[in-house]
């Protein structure tokens, strides 16, 4: 299985592989995708159900609205994916896949929600992660990070024993 074609949540307790390539990326700016992401908007890509697995875990389901239903992780709150129920098709966040690099955005969705600023988002200014702030701090998370890794092949099982 290809690296860009798998994922998975934060915490690793589901995981999740297209045998087919996903596409159509995009990101929606619709208020029901910015309250399900909890963010400014939704990095979706998809491709039809029949191409898609969870490999782990078991995907917890909030149904959005009667057309629609979003997946997430249980354990950690995840956001992983987007279908509408009486279609064949089914779309993942593409922030969940292990190379979310290979899946840019072509297009947005829902513009009419988009909030007034996002398009000047990519204008602010640069900042690196805590590293670059804060060494002691940085140091502690990364010897403490429960975050499942992103890679080509996955774990039998997570979380790892320490």
């Amino acid at each position: 299985m290809s690296q860009t074609l798998a994922g998975g949540c934060q915490c690793g307790a589901v995981r999740y592989h297209f045998t087919e390539r996903p596409g159509g990326a995009h990101i929606c700016h619709c208020r029901m995708c910015q309250k399900a992401f909890g963010a400014f908007y939704a990095p979706l890509v998809g491709g039809p159900r029949s191409t898609f697995a969870i490999t782990r875990g078991t995907l917890a389901v909030f149904n959005s609205s009667d057309l629609t239903e979003r997946g997430f992780c249980a354990q950690c709150g995840t956001p992983l994916t987007f279908r509408y129920r009486d279609s064949q098709g089914i779309s993942v966040s593409i922030g969940s896949l292990d190379d979310p690099s290979a899946f840019p955005p072509i297009d947005q969705h829902g513009v009419e929600s988009r909030l007034p600023w996002a398009n000047g988002l990519g204008h602010l200014p640069d900042r690196r992660t805590t590293e670059a702030e804060d060494a002691d701090n940085a140091a502690a998370i990364k010897a403490s990070n429960h975050q499942h890794p992103d890679h080509d092949h996955d774990t039998a099982s997570w979380p790892q024993p320490h």
